[in-house]
């Protein structure tokens, strides 16, 4: 059965990246659920997708440059919560029914990603005892080659677009994240206009099709067989693949 994932926690249901959104998608029944670590130059890994504030949260500037007064006194937008800490995010997943995590380590805002972060992020895991169901994600493959080195019993997810195909191309980047990843998220768009050439490479088991928002395209790639499905609306994805098993049975 394809697994569904909360993206971002549920960004198109509540704020996304918040301990509110995380809390009321656990009450859905998702197989796992997405959310982006930044690290700071204070030291402080937080949960928030952007590089800069301007877009998810009522403030301005880089992530990377918060003190932990600044960012517990920002606000999310749409939300009375501030920016979450990896920890206070691990804390609820923790105490909260058995659920996969999809925990994507981001890049500064000049695309630089942040020393020492892999072996933090693997570190506060194991720390809450989620490292058995969780894998560590990223686009950069150079990223993911150290998750390995430094935490080999965490799994891994690679991630890819067109943009980050275009170096290599579609069927070497492809094996290149079969090589780092146990799951190769692929981009929707690029996904069905390679699906061929991809699933020449990598196993249905081993996809995740990333972000299905709309009913008709959620139906077509539960009907492709992918293994994860990746959604703004996890809710709709829930319910279409509800009726799609309806359907079969």
């Amino acid at each position: 059965m394809t697994k569904i994932v909360g993206h971002r926690g549920a960004r198109n249901l509540w704020p996304e990246n918040s301990t509110e959104g995380f809390r009321k998608t656990l009450e859905l029944p998702v197989d796992a659920i997405e959310f982006d670590v930044h690290l700071t130059d204070a030291g402080e890994l937080v949960v928030i997708h952007d590089a800069t504030l301007d877009r998810t949260a009522e403030g301005t500037g880089k992530v990377r440059s918060l003190s932990p007064d600044q960012r517990s006194a920002i606000a999310l937008k749409g939300s009375q919560e501030s920016i979450p800490t990896l920890d206070e995010v691990l804390a609820l997943f923790a105490a909260s029914r058995p659920v996969e995590l999809h925990v994507e380590l981001k890049a500064d805002a000049d695309g630089v990603p942040y020393e020492g972060l892999e072996a933090l992020a693997a570190a506060a895991l194991e720390r809450h005892g989620l490292a058995g169901r969780s894998l560590l994600t990223s686009f950069n493959h150079d990223v993911l080659a150290r998750c390995k080195s430094v935490a080999p019993e965490i799994g891994r997810l690679c991630s890819i677009n067109t943009k980050s195909a275009e170096r290599l191309g579609v069927a070497a980047t492809v094996a290149r994240a079969a090589e780092l990843a146990d799951l190769v998220a692929v981009e929707k768009t690029l996904l069905a206009a390679s699906a061929a050439e991809i699933e020449a490479i990598i196993s249905r088991e081993r996809l995740c099709c990333w972000v299905l928002n709309e009913h008709a395209e959620l139906e077509h790639w539960l009907g492709q067989g992918v293994g994860w499905i990746t959604s703004d609306d996890p809710s709709l994805a829930l319910a279409v693949r509800a009726a799609s098993r309806d359907a079969a049975a």
